[in-house]
């Protein structure tokens, strides 16, 4: 249920976008974006950090494209986005000697700090790479190429996920040898 949730914004932004163009897909996504933070709040009893972010610049942005009928915010979100990510967790490791992710997950997963510190230094580059390829993909292609890459692009954070797991798999199963 919970990976169904995670997709209903996009899959319904693109649906209305390809019915109805980027106005009403912008309002879609605003809506089902709010809808999707309060269901999770109403299963989790709070929301992450990282939902407050997206929560704000969805509607933030979301509500510049629509009061100046320009597609340009909505289309450059993910760039904000992803950017900012990358600029914080290389600030709060370089600036403030602290591995976010590990002050995050930590309690979730025990790994050896070297595992936490190269998860962070991917994560950096996962990020800075996201915000890349969407600032590419807004400047080069039309509207409807970049929804498209919305859509196909969720392949990104997957096979980043994937092998993200498969990087700490090995640690988590010497967890419980001696």
């Amino acid at each position: 249920m919970k990976i169904l949730l995670d997709f209903l914004p996009i899959v319904l932004f693109f649906g209305s976008y390809k019915l109805y163009g980027i106005y009403v897909a912008t309002a879609v996504l605003m809506a089902a974006t709010a809808l999707q933070m309060a269901l999770i709040y109403a299963i989790d009893r709070r929301l992450q950090t990282m939902h407050k972010v997206t929560l704000a610049l969805i509607l933030s942005f979301g509500a510049l494209t629509l009061a100046l009928q320009d597609d340009r915010f909505i289309k450059w979100k993910p760039t904000v986005l992803y950017g900012a990510m990358s600029v914080a967790l290389a600030l709060t490791l370089w600036a403030l000697k602290k591995n976010f992710l590990k002050l995050l997950l930590g309690s979730q997963l025990a790994l050896p700090d070297m595992v936490w510190l190269r998860l962070n230094w991917a994560w950096i580059a996962y990020c800075a790479f996201m915000s890349a390829i969407n600032a590419y993909v807004v400047l080069h292609w039309s509207t409807d190429a970049w929804v498209d890459f919305k859509l196909w692009g969720y392949a990104f954070p997957l096979v980043f996920l994937i092998g993200q797991g498969l990087y700490i798999a090995p640690h988590l199963k010497n967890q419980g040898r001696t």
